[in-house]
Formats: C-alpha cells, sequence, structure tokens
C-alpha cells in the first residue's frame, strides 16, 4: 500500500499549517482513500547534530580499536573539564568502533533517551574504560540503508556551507521524525500509487492548490522529442489472441542515456529518507533514482547498464524453452504469454531475455558498482498483460501493482526527464543528446453523458454546473453537444455532454463511472440515508421453516452445525468410489482458489468428512456434525455462450444459459465419531457409549420425521458406508440417501477414529413428500397406557425394519408407539434363526384398554408377521 509523508505530499499540494497524519487520513478518506495505518517516526528522542572535537585511538586486549571522542553537542553538552579535551570547551565523551571520521567533521549523534529502528534504545554505559554518553551513528543504524561501515559524517551528505550547528535538531534534517501515512488503494484508482495522485485526491477533498509534477512545463527542464539517433527500440508484439490478450502488450517505450555517472556517489539523505518511509530499501543511486520518480508520480522505470546492452531492445512474448534469471536471482521458466523485454547480441534479433515487462528486470544488465552508463526504461504495458505475468510467476512487484491498475501513458517521458535530472544533479552524469520515444498510444475514448443521470441515480439533486465543475475538477475535458433524441420540435431539448477522461483515469469508461466520481467528489456524506419501507410479505416458506426446524432438532440431539467450502480435489478416490458411480462426475473450475481444489462437490460427505478429520487431528475426537448444503450434479448440462451486456439477452440465450446451470440439490449430512454419550457422574462412572451406525440412521430419521416423513430402512451397499453396516434410506418409492457406519478402508484413509458414521439425505427430495399441510399433533389421552412385549423369530436374513413394518401395522391405531429393543441368536433358535424382541406400548383415547383387547392385539401381531415374513412366536 502507498506511504503518504506530510512533507512529500506538500511538494505538490498546499498542506495546511498543523496539518497532521491523522487530519490528512480524514482528508482523503473523504475521497475514497482507506486510511490502512499511521506509522510512527522510525527514530525518537534527542537526535542532534555534533561536532568531532577530539579522537583518541585506542586498542584493547580483544584486538579491537575504539575511538574515545569529545564531541560538540551545543545545549546538550556535559559541563566543561571533566576529562574533556580541551579541558576548557563542554562536550559528551563518546565512545566509537568507527573510524571514517576526524576531529571537525559534522555527525550524527544519538543521545541517551534516543530510540532508534529496532527498536534499540540509547543509554550512557561503561565501555572499553570510558562512559559512553551517547552513540555517533551510521546510515544503517537509522534506517537510512545498508551502510553499516562509516559514520556519517554530514561534510560529505550536505556538503560544507550546509551544514548546520551543533546541537540542531537531526531528526528533521534527515527527515526521520515524520509520521507516515499508509492508505489502502482500490483497484480502479491505481493512479494513487505515486504522491502526484494522492496529491490530486488531496486537493479534490481539501480544495487546497496542487501543482501537477507529471505535466513536463512543471520540470526543470522540458522533455526533448526523440532523436533519430536515440537507442534503437521495437515493440515486436500485437497480443496473445490464444488467451484472450487481443491488443499490443507495449505501445508506449521512452529510452533516455547518461553518461558518466559516479558509481561511488552516494544517494541523497532526502531521498534515501523518503524510500525508507515508502517501505523501500535504498540499493545504489541508479536504482534508487528510479524508485524515487517511481513513488513521486506512479511511473514505473528501470535502470540498465549501458555497457552490458546491445541494441536494438525488442519487445515480444516468450518463445517456448526461453528462462530468465531475474533480480531476485531465481531462474523462471517463461511462458508464451510472458512479455518480455530483450536484446540483441551478436545481432540476434530478440535474442536475450533482459526482463519480464513491467514486472522485473533480469540479473544481466542490473546497474552494478562499476556502472557508469545508464540506460533508462520509462514504458506503459498493458495492465492485464502484467498481472497475468506477475501472478504467474508469484511476483508482485513494485512495477507490477502500478502497471496492473493502469499508469498514465503520457508519463514516460517527464518521468524519465526527472530521472535524468536527478543521475545528473546527484551522479555527476551528463544527458546524451540521444532520445528515444516508440510512441503508439492513442486518445482515451469519449463518453456522451447526461448530467441529469447524476441526480437520478445517486438521489441528490446536483446542479448541471456542478456536475460539469467535478468533472473538470478531476481532469476529464467537457464539451457540450446537443442530443437529437431529446431534441424538441422547435430545436430546443436537453443537451448531453461529451467527456473525455484524463490519461491518468484509464477506469472511466461508462456514464456509470462519472457519477460515481460525481458522488465522490461532491461528498459520500452529502447522500441522505433513506430507510425505504419494508414491503409486505409472506415471512418464510414452507422449506425455509423446514430447514429451521430441522437444524433445531438436530442441535437438541447434541449436532453442531457447520459449514464447509464445497471444493475438492481428489476426494472420490479417497472415499473409494466406483469408477462409474455418478458422483465421480465433477463440475471443474476454470479459475480455483486452489489448485488440488477445483472441483465442486457432489456429495456432502466429500468436504464435512474433513471437517471431522480437521477435528479429530487437534484432540476433538468425540463429534456429532452436520451440515446443510447445495451438491453439484453436472449430468447432462450444455456449455452457453456469454451473451454481451449491451442488450438483454434474447430467450433463446436465456434458455441456453439455464441449460448450461447443473443441478444443485439440497443435502443434509452427518458425522459421528468417538462417544455418543459421555462417562457417567456416579460412584462407579461407565465407561459411556460409543457412538455407532444406528445412531446415524437415527439421526436421518429424526430429519425425516421433523417434515412429517416417515423413512423406510432397508438394506444398503454402497460407498463411502460399510457393505453389512449401511442402510438404504426411502420416503415413498424414492431412495433419499443412506445412513450407517463408514467402510474401514476409508476411515483409514482419512485417519478418522474408527466405526465412524455418517448419513446424508438428498433433503430436497424429503421436502417434496412431506405433507403440504402442517403436521395435526393428536391430543393427548388421559387414559393409561397398556405395555406389551413380543418376541418374533424369523430367519436371520430378515431385515428387521420388515418386521417392525409388520408388527406396527398390525397393532393398528391403538399402537402408541413400538420399538426394537433386543435382537438374540443361538442354538436355542435353530441355525439362521434370529429373535426380534419388540416392546409396545397400546393407549386407547377414549377408554381404557381391557386385557382381552390386548391379547387381541398380540394374536393379530402375530398372525400378520407370520403371513408377511415367516415370523413364528418365540416360546
Amino acid at each position: 500500500m502507498p506511504y503518504v509523508p506530510l512533507s512529500w505530499l506538500a511538494e505538490h499540494v498546499e498542506v495546511a499549517p498543523g496539518t497532521t497524519a491523522e487530519t490528512l487520513a480524514a482528508a482523503l478518506v473523504a475521497v475514497g482513500l482507506e486510511e490502512e495505518q499511521i506509522v510512527p517516526p522510525p527514530v525518537t528522542g534527542p537526535l542532534v547534530v555534533g561536532k568531532v572535537l577530539s579522537l583518541a585511538k585506542e586498542t584493547h586486549s580483544n584486538g579491537k580499536t575504539i575511538s574515545y571522542c569529545r564531541v560538540d553537542v551545543g545545549e546538550h553538552n556535559d559541563p566543561p573539564g571533566d576529562g574533556a579535551e580541551p579541558a576548557d570547551v563542554s562536550s559528551r565523551g563518546i565512545v566509537c568502533g568507527a573510524h571514517n571520521f576526524d576531529v571537525g567533521d559534522h555527525v550524527v549523534v544519538a543521545l541517551p533517551g534516543t530510540v532508534l529502528p529496532g527498536p534499540f534504545p540509547i543509554a550512557a554505559r561503561k565501555t572499553y574504560g570510558h562512559t559512553s554518553d551517547g552513540m555517533i551513528c551510521s546510515a544503517k543504524e537509522l534506517g537510512l540503508g545498508e551502510d553499516h561501515s562509516g559514520i556519517i559524517v554530514l561534510e560529505r551528505l550536505l556538503g560544507a556551507d550546509a551544514v548546520p550547528a551543533p546541537g540542531t535538531d537531526a531528526l528533521e534534517l534527515l527527515g526521520l521524525g515524520e509520521e507516515v501515512l499508509e492508505i489502502n488503494v482500490t483497484p480502479d484508482r491505481g493512479y494513487c500509487f505515486g504522491m502526484r495522485g494522492v496529491a490530486r485526491e488531496y486537493a479534490h477533498s481539501t480544495g487546497a492548490t496542487f501543482t501537477d509534477p507529471g505535466l513536463p512545463e512543471n520540470l526543470p527542464t522540458l522533455p526533448p522529442p526523440a532523436t533519430a539517433d536515440g537507442f534503437a527500440v521495437e515493440l515486436d508484439d500485437d497480443g496473445a489472441p490464444d488467451a484472450g490478450l487481443d491488443r499490443p502488450g507495449c505501445d508506449r517505450f521512452v529510452t533516455r542515456i547518461v553518461r558518466g555517472v559516479d558509481p561511488a556517489a552516494p544517494t541523497p539523505t532526502w531521498m534515501v529518507s523518503r524510500l525508507v518511509q515508502a517501505g523501500m530499501r535504498p540499493i545504489s543511486l541508479a536504482v534508487d533514482v528510479t524508485n524515487y520518480v517511481m513513488l513521486d508520480l506512479g511511473q514505473p522505470l528501470h535502470a540498465y547498464d549501458l555497457a552490458a546492452l546491445a541494441a536494438p531492445i525488442v519487445v515480444r512474448r516468450a518463445a517456448a524453452g526461453e528462462r530468465l534469471t531475474t533480480l531476485d536471482d531465481v531462474e523462471r521458466r517463461l511462458d508464451p504469454e510472458d512479455l518480455l523485454i530483450t536484446d540483441s547480441p551478436g545481432g540476434a534479433r530478440g535474442g536475450r531475455v533482459l526482463g519480464l515487462a513491467g514486472v522485473m528486470g533480469g540479473a544481466a544488465t542490473e546497474v552494478s558498482p562499476s556502472t557508469s552508463d545508464v540506460l533508462v526504461e520509462a514504458a506503459h504495458f498493458d495492465p492485464v498483460s502484467v498481472a497475468r505475468t506477475a501472478r504467474r510467476h508469484r511476483l508482485p512487484s513494485e512495477a507490477a501493482k502500478r502497471f496492473e491498475r493502469g499508469v498514465d501513458p503520457r508519463l514516460p517521458a517527464v518521468a524519465a526527464q526527472r530521472v535524468v535530472d536527478l543521475l545528473v544533479a546527484y551522479g555527476g552524469g551528463t544527458a546524451d543528446p540521444a532520445v528515444g520515444d516508440v510512441d503508439r498510444t492513442g486518445t482515451p475514448e469519449p463518453v456522451l453523458f447526461d448530467p441529469a443521470a447524476a441526480a437520478r441515480l445517486v438521489g441528490v439533486d446536483y446542479p448541471r454546473e456542478r456536475v460539469v465543475g467535478i468533472l473538470e475538477q478531476i481532469g476529464c475535458t467537457v464539451t457540450t453537444t446537443a442530443d437529437p433524441d431529446t431534441a424538441t420540435a422547435d430545436g430546443a431539448g436537453d443537451t448531453t455532454v461529451q467527456v473525455t477522461p484524463p490519461s491518468w483515469r484509464p477506469d472511466l469508461v461508462g456514464p456509470a463511472h462519472l457519477i460515481e466520481e460525481v458522488a465522490r467528489i461532491d461528498g459520500y456524506d452529502e447522500i441522505p440515508s433513506v430507510l425505504p419501507a419494508a414491503p409486505a410479505g409472506r415471512g418464510l416458506t414452507v422449506s425455509q421453516r423446514q430447514r429451521r426446524d430441522i437444524a433445531r432438532a438436530l442441535a437438541e440431539r447434541g449436532f453442531v452445525e457447520v459449514l464447509s467450502y464445497p471444493f475438492i480435489g481428489d476426494v472420490h478416490d479417497r472415499l473409494g468410489l466406483p469408477a462409474e458411480d455418478p458422483r465421480r462426475a465433477t463440475l471443474r473450475l476454470v479459475n480455483p482458489l486452489a489448485d488440488d481444489a477445483a472441483g465442486m462437490r457432489t456429495s456432502l460427505l466429500d468436504t464435512l468428512l474433513e471437517t471431522a478429520r480437521r477435528n479429530v487431528s487437534r484432540g476433538n475426537a468425540d463429534l456429532a456434525i452436520t451440515e446443510v448444503g447445495l451438491v453439484t450434479r453436472p449430468a447432462g448440462i450444455r456449455a452457453a455462450a456469454a451473451p454481451g451486456v449491451d442488450r438483454r439477452p434474447e430467450h433463446h440465450e436465456l434458455d441456453a444459459l439455464e441449460a448450461a446451470v447443473p443441478d444443485q440439490p439440497r443435502h443434509i449430512a452427518g458425522v459421528l465419531t468417538g462417544r455418543r454419550l459421555p462417562p457417567g457422574l456416579g460412584p462407579v462412572p461407565a465407561a459411556g457409549r460409543l457412538a455407532d451406525w444406528a445412531d446415524a440412521v437415527d439421526a436421518a430419521k429424526v430429519v425425516a420425521e421433523t417434515v412429517g416423513v416417515m423413512l423406510t430402512v432397508r438394506r444398503g451397499e454402497t460407498m463411502p458406508w460399510h457393505p453389512g453396516r449401511c442402510a438404504e434410506l426411502v420416503a415413498g418409492d424414492v431412495v433419499v440417501g443412506h445412513a450407517g457406519e463408514l467402510h474401514p478402508k476409508v476411515i483409514s484413509e482419512l485417519d478418522l477414529p474408527a466405526r465412524t458414521s455418517a448419513f446424508e439425505l438428498d433433503l430436497d427430495a424429503v421436502q417434496a413428500v412431506s405433507p403440504a399441510e402442517p403436521i395435526q399433533v393428536d391430543p393427548v389421552s388421559t387414559f393409561p397406557p397398556a405395555k406389551e412385549d413380543v418376541a418374533l423369530v424369523v430367519d436371520a436374513d430378515v431385515p428387521a425394519t420388515d418386521v417392525l413394518a409388520a408388527v406396527t401395522d398390525a397393532a393398528g391405531e391403538l399402537a402408541e408407539d413400538v420399538t426394537l429393543f433386543d435382537v438374540y441368536t443361538g442354538s436355542q433358535l435353530g441355525e439362521d434363526k434370529k429373535s426380534l424382541a419388540f416392546a409396545l406400548r397400546l393407549r386407547a383415547p377414549d377408554r381404557t384398554l381391557t386385557a382381552q383387547e390386548t391379547a387381541a392385539v398380540r394374536e393379530r401381531i402375530v398372525e400378520v408377521a407370520g403371513e408377511r415374513v415367516g415370523a413364528v412366536l418365540r416360546a
């Protein structure tokens, strides 16, 4: 994010006295630039200018040579005497390990109480036999660079005539005592990635006078026109149509040459300070100057070692197999979509790759400590091309951040001239008269705009003059043109205006964008907050109420509702789904959040089991979780072309789009692991009860019964469930889901506890067979119930649900509850036999049942069960 120091901002716009970082943030928020944070000064406390009065070198037993100095720090001096050299001058004694300064030099002194970057607090301390009452600082210790070898000598930094008196505040001198505002810039406001853009927005907010540093007339030296002997550049690119890039990746390329730059020339302190404030590391004068101009104007630049280049420079797309070692010393395999800067060593046109255009340069031609002749590049690259390259190579460079948001195509010549001027001024170089400028840029497209539309869309009564004035204020050119469609018979009529956006606003391409600018500059706080009247409604739908009831019913039984992402990878292999299983047909995303999760789930268990695994891996092993969500079944869909946005789609286009949308039924699923009931609390605690397949079946029944549907449970076999412990759940004549214990291989693959159980239901299918009318609750009978137990012997392969259905039907209306409470097998019953014991609670609404009536129910149960499933009463 951009950093805004007030002192830098004030070079381009009139900043009111007393303005602080907080008031600056408030002004910028008013025009849509959000405050990210206020960065405190890197150095606090008494940092002052000092003059070295004496210097005594001492070599100690550890072999280190130190200098004990007496330093004049003005009003901060100690009293005279006390070992001072000379004794009649007040000063401070400081121990220093550097040796690049001498008596009479002016240095930067951190007095006790100063806090340097780190943080590193300074205090008086005893060392090497002396009391060091402060510290003489290097550039690195102040955060002004990486040079830790030598002390800052102000005569070399500022010039002998510009050195202030001892005791002068060095925080202001070096720009270290200033708060910096960090702002957040939206993608459509890329011009605010330069101080030029932020200053413009501050002027819009406050009405302050703004001087545009991007205009040639505001430069000390006007940019010269291109010359025939300028460094040769060829733009050999028409885009990458196969990748959807249908325009050239570069439409302007400016080159300037500065010769005789002193490789050892230091970057001026004020520039180093601003680079540090902006979060950048000072490197060398040539590199620092290009970075500084980029931060100031918003135009990325690049400096090449001219001696390492061979003309011409060619801008082209990468060829298969090409590689580049970028400035971060990483060798990268290039993609045919990558736009490259190349040169021609040995006459091979476009033969050597110099850098990724608009992203990062290459190591082969970077400015080195011996570079004296510099080629400056200032170009304009296509935002989409740069953005794709930066993401492909994971290189979010400062240049890429600006190019991908759109850079002013009129800036390259101005920015290059600024770099040339700074290299001449601070590096002792000479500007070469040869100038290169390949310019294929066009003018922004005008927008036909009705000023009255702003009031209609925003709801604020903007006068026409106010609308036009705001558009001109942000840099647009507005011309009035009669609209023939609204003209009256006598020639009068409403008028529209033709608005040509400024070159630095590529985002202004339609009337809605212009209206947004009007609302922004006039003030979002001027837009009234009107609460619309709530229309009459019918509340929740039946389906919504049912889903809430289901969630509440499961929560009452200990389930916790979760929400998982619907994106999947190879989960179907881990769940053991057969190759022909329709759930393997997955809709794949073109631009997934993660490469290993590019598909949409076809079952809730695809993602819910991963949620269970993550909980178990973090020690939460006793789980009962549930989720309601959509699954995607892409079978039968047909691809459809996207209609344009310039008109309403035709009916056949809408039908095609509808056919391209996959079926997305709503499912509900649950997973149970570990203990279903915790240990008891009595004197001899029980071990609790582990969750099993029956709990999963019971939970599925709860879901269905909540919406008035009775599930039929029968034996099933489908992955990922255990083949012998899987129940198929049927509503009406439709299979709506499965429940039971998971397959051991699936449990092992997902690292879940043994005997993990799960259920999944097609909730849409369950709700489709639920009663249309609300469930009517029967009155509670005041008569006592009669209890009866019946044990029936059937063949071992007869499903218990079939026997339960026979018992329930035979008991008829008197059966208030029928429960299977015991299953027994043994030699007493005979081979391949089992006994099922049912507990019946019988009750009549109008009388107390007699013994004869309950006996008749028992006999009827034995008779019906014998006819249906071959059951006999157990002796």
